[in-house]
C-alpha cells in the first residue's frame, strides 16, 4: 500500500497497481508516522527523512517505510505471509532443504528488491528450526519474520534497537556461542567481510543481496572490496560458499498467487576454482550442466513447475501460526478535506502511458474508496 499526502491511497495487488478515489489529508499521515515511529526515534527521521521498521497492525505483519516526499510524508507499507513458512508452504523446490543442513558455510540469497528473499531465507531457517536443535542469530533491518522457536533457539536482533550496526551485531553473535548466523542485507564491504569471515569459523551464515542471477551476486560481492583485496576474498568465497539461490517471482493467474522461480548455484571443485581465479563467465556454463550436482537454471527450473501438482495455497486459517509482536491498533486515516466548490476537480489517474501495450502496468481509479476496495479483494 502506497499513500501520499493530498493523493488517493495506492495498492499493488496480483502484480498491478490500483487506486482509490479517497485523498489522504497531510496532517493525518503526520499524525500516524510519529506514532509508529516513536518520540524516541523521531528526530533521527526528520535528520534522515525515512524511517524502516515492521510492526504487527491489527494481526498482519507489515514491512513499512516512511519517507519524505515533496507533498509530506508518505508510506509504503508492505504486507507479510502471517504464517511460519516452510520450503513447502512456498512452493519451493524441496532441494533446497538440503543446503541448511550443512553445519557450516555460506548461503547466498539474492534477487531483486520485493523478489521475496526475506521470506525464501525465513523458509530456510524454519526448516532448521522443526528438524534440529542449533543456535540461530540472526541480524535484520528490520525484524520481519517472527520466528517461535520449537527444537532450535532462536534470537532475533534489530539493527538500530538491539545492535548499532550489522558489524557490530556480526562480532557480537561470534561471542554468542551461534549454530546458524543470519544476516539481513550485506551492501556495506566491512559486512561482507565480517560475513565470510563468520562463515570461515564453523558456522552456517544466511545473507541476501541484490542481484539478478547467482553469477551476478557473486561478482557485487568481489567488486565492493579493493582491486587489490579481490584475489583473497575470491578465495575467501569459493573455500566458504555452500550455495547461490536467486529468486524471482511469477504470478500463475490459475492458481491466484505468486510463485518463486529460483536458480541454484551449487559448490562444487569446479565451482570453485572458477570463483579463485575470476573466470565468473564459467559459472553459467556450470550450472547449465551441473543438474546432478543440484544446480537448476531458470529455464529448468520453470519446467520442473509447469510439471508440479500439489500447491500450497495460503489460508486464513493459517494466520494463528504467527508470533505477533509490538501489536498496534492502526490508526484510522481521514479523508483529505473536500474541496471547494470554485475548485476544479482533478482528473482521476489514467492508466501509464496512454496506448501502452498490456505489459505496462495500468493504474485505474476503483469507486467506491478505500474499505470497499479491500472488501472486493478478500
Amino acid at each position: 500500500m502506497h499513500l501520499e499526502p493530498g493523493l488517493p491511497a495506492a495498492l499493488r495487488v496480483r502484480v498491478s497497481l490500483r487506486v482509490t478515489v479517497e485523498a489522504v489529508a497531510a496532517p493525518a499521515l503526520l499524525a500516524v508516522a510519529r506514532e509508529v515511529v516513536g518520540e524516541d526515534h523521531w528526530n533521527e527521521f526528520v535528520q534522515r527523512r525515512w524511517h524502516d521498521l515492521a510492526r504487527t497492525l491489527e494481526g498482519v505483519r507489515c514491512r513499512i517505510n516512511i519517507l519524505q516526499t515533496s507533498r509530506g510524508i508518505g508510506f509504503a507499507i508492505r504486507l507479510l505471509a502471517s504464517f511460519q513458512a516452510t520450503v513447502e508452504k512456498l512452493n519451493l523446490h524441496p532441494d533446497l532443504k538440503r543446503h541448511v543442513a550443512q553445519t557450516n558455510g555460506l548461503i547466498i540469497m539474492s534477487g531483486a528488491t520485493g523478489s521475496g528473499k526475506s521470506s525464501t531465507l525465513a523458509a530456510l531457517l524454519q526448516e532448521i528450526n522443526i528438524s534440529e536443535a542449533r543456535h540461530i542469530v540472526t541480524i535484520e533491518s528490520p525484524i520481519e519474520y517472527v520466528f517461535r522457536p520449537k527444537l532450535s533457539y532462536i534470537r532475533q536482533r534489530e539493527v538500530g534497537r538491539d545492535t548499532p550496526s550489522f558489524e557490530q551485531g556480526l562480532l557480537d553473535a561470534l561471542r554468542e556461542d551461534p549454530d546458524v548466523l543470519m544476516v539481513g542485507e550485506m551492501r556495506e564491504p566491512e559486512t561482507m567481510r565480517l560475513t565470510l569471515n563468520a562463515s570461515e569459523t564453523g558456522h552456517l551464515v544466511l545473507t541476501t543481496t541484490h542481484s539478478s542471477n547467482c553469477v551476478e551476486a557473486l561478482q557485487r560481492i568481489v567488486s565492493a572490496f579493493p582491486a587489490e583485496s579481490q584475489p583473497a576474498v575470491r578465495a575467501q568465497l569459493a573455500d566458504c560458499m555452500v550455495a547461490v539461490i536467486a529468486q524471482r517471482l511469477r504470478y500463475r493467474p490459475e492458481l491466484k498467487i505468486r510463485v518463486p522461480e529460483c536458480e541454484i548455484l551449487v559448490s562444487t571443485h569446479a565451482v570453485k576454482n572458477f570463483i579463485r581465479t575470476g573466470d565468473f563467465f564459467k559459472v553459467i556454463s556450470a550450472i547449465e550442466t551441473g543438474a546432478e550436482h543440484g544446480m537448476w537454471t531458470f529455464q529448468r527450473y520453470q519446467t520442473w513447475i509447469e510439471n508440479k501438482k500439489n500447491w500450497h495455497i495460503p489460508s486464513d486459517s493459517e494466520s494463528a501460526e504467527a508470533e505477533p509482536a509490538e501489536v498496534i491498533a492502526a490508526p484510522r486515516l481521514p479523508a483529505a478535506a473536500p474541496r471547494q466548490a470554485s475548485e476544479a476537480p482533478k482528473p482521476a489517474p489514467r492508466p501509464v502511458g496512454e496506448g501502452a501495450s498490456s505489459g505496462r502496468i495500468e493504474i485505474e481509479p476503483e469507486e467506491g474508496g478505500l474499505g470497499e476496495l479491500l472488501k472486493k479483494l478478500e
